[in-house]
């Protein structure tokens, strides 16, 4: 028999606090949350409010050399303001008239994948997680041979974009990088919506997503290889949306 000490059994509350973010098995004072508990809901609760209100600093986030590499620029929704986005959500789907002619002037059409980057309801998510997705999602359709678009920032931005970016550059994939709503987990979650061949009149239902990509949820190089692979699903089927499950995130079945 072994002479060293049994390890100490842990503790099932520290266990199941561990597992997640939430706030639950914390103890109470009285009827309420501890000082501590309070003051970090009260700090999380905060940063959610900055990610909504914060404009996305394209060369603060992005930095020169990757927006020169990627030839980043910024356009805007129909949306006038921060303001008036919250306020307006049909706003947000459409591009403006001076943005749609940007994209006219600056954007190869007919490209295998397109990326687009939208701020959404957070932008620090978009600062957090969008440059490295960016990075990774090249690398990966290049490496494929896919031909790549040049992609862009829309601020003001709801998942609708996408049809615009259809009608004016026809990609086989369009992939959307924006900002989620915040919680009080994490002001940094970024989702991953993709559409195959993407047009006005197409809804949710015609897109497949992938969410809560950010440090505690999914990882950036799990999100890359699952962006890659529903692409490569869209390209063999013709077609995306609600039909279409997610082979990459399927169980595998077990080796005989």
């Amino acid at each position: 028999m072994s002479d060293s000490p049994l390890s100490p059994t842990p503790d099932p509350l520290e266990v199941a606090r561990d597992h997640t973010p939430a706030r639950v098995l914390v103890n109470r004072a009285g009827p309420g949350y501890r000082t501590r508990t309070w003051l970090s809901l009260r700090e999380d609760h905060a940063a959610a409010r900055d990610a909504v209100q914060a404009e996305v600093d394209l060369l603060g986030a992005f930095g020169p050399d990757r927006i020169a590499a990627h030839q980043l620029f910024a356009l805007k929704s129909q949306a006038g303001s921060k303001a008036e986005y919250l306020r307006r959500p049909d706003l947000g789907r459409r591009l403006d008239a001076e943005s749609r002619q940007t994209i006219l002037e600056r954007c190869p059409a007919g490209r295998d994948v397109q990326v687009v980057i939208g701020d959404g309801l957070s932008a620090t998510a978009v600062s957090a997680q969008a440059p490295a997705l960016l990075d990774g999602l090249r690398a990966a359709c290049e490496a494929r041979g896919w031909s790549f678009g040049r992609p862009f920032l829309v601020r003001y931005c709801r998942v609708g974009v996408l049809n615009d970016v259809g009608d004016l550059l026809n990609p086989g994939v369009a992939v959307l990088l924006i900002g989620e709503r915040p919680g009080l987990a994490t002001a940094e979650s970024l989702s991953a919506y993709l559409a195959f061949r993407p047009r006005a009149g197409h809804t949710d239902a015609d897109r497949n997503l992938i969410s809560n990509i950010h440090s505690r949820g999914v990882s950036c190089d799990e999100a890359v290889r699952r962006v890659v692979a529903l692409a490569e699903q869209f390209r063999t089927i013709g077609r995306s949306g609600i039909t279409v499950k997610e082979l990459a995130a399927l169980p595998q079945p077990l080796s005989p």
